[in-house]
């Protein structure tokens, strides 16, 4: 599956960009109409997504921390929001290739063949030993990455939820083969999907792009006391 999406490449690049068009849902529908994206991301926790024709709604994580940034100013992400995008960063499929596989105490179960998304499929589970496990079905033929899974416990309500990402629509980008079509599901259903456009590796992104660029609100309101 490594040496499909392109080997030393692949595992080696350190910054991205992205641009597209990005659809979220709620219980399984469509909330409105999509909207533009922008995504710069550098290995292994910083990202930025910036929203709208105006690019005027912003995402910025960097390590254990995040904002969203809007005309209104600058507030830190609800805790609930950070933890589920920091799990979810933990469980990245470039988490996996680049971290979990080199740990000595690494576990593979092969559970043979299936079908993912209609097509046939090895499906292939990972362990680390943080005790965290995810699975993966790979195409039988391309050898690309279908979909992931992962389970993990509701930290509210200590319920086991199912994580999915699903990547299709594969094209080559320079030396890495890359998911132009991205569709992540909570509990099977669907979350958000993302459509590409554009699609670059290792190019220049500077740090001021994960600095929050305009003060906290709540800083803004103790100005004007």
């Amino acid at each position: 599956m490594v040496q499909a999406l392109g080997g030393q490449a692949y595992l080696s690049y350190q910054t991205g960009e992205q641009e597209g068009r990005l659809y979220g849902f709620s219980h399984g529908r469509p909330a409105g109409v999509g909207a533009l994206f922008w995504r710069f991301w550098r290995w292994p926790d910083k990202e930025r997504i910036e929203l709208t024709k105006q690019r005027d709604v912003i995402q910025i994580y960097d390590g254990d921390k995040g904002w969203e940034v809007t005309f209104r100013g600058t507030r830190p992400l609800p805790p609930d929001q950070l933890t589920d995008y920091v799990l979810r960063r933990e469980y990245s499929l470039e988490h996996i290739v680049r971290e979990w596989i080199n740990d000595p105490g690494v576990i593979l179960f092969y559970a043979g063949s299936r079908v993912a998304e209609q097509k046939p499929a090895d499906e292939v589970t990972i362990s680390n030993t943080k005790g965290q496990s995810a699975t993966i079905f790979i195409d039988s033929n391309s050898h690309l990455p279908i979909k992931k899974t992962f389970v993990h416990r509701d930290p509210q309500f200590n319920d086991r939820d199912t994580e999915t990402e699903i990547w299709d629509g594969y094209r080559a980008v320079g030396s890495i083969n890359t998911p132009f079509n991205y569709t992540r599901t909570h509990n099977d259903e669907i979350v958000v999907q993302r459509f590409l456009t554009r699609v670059n590796f290792n190019v220049p992104v500077p740090d001021s792009l994960f600095v929050p660029s305009k003060p906290l609100v709540e800083e803004k309101k103790k100005k004007k006391r």
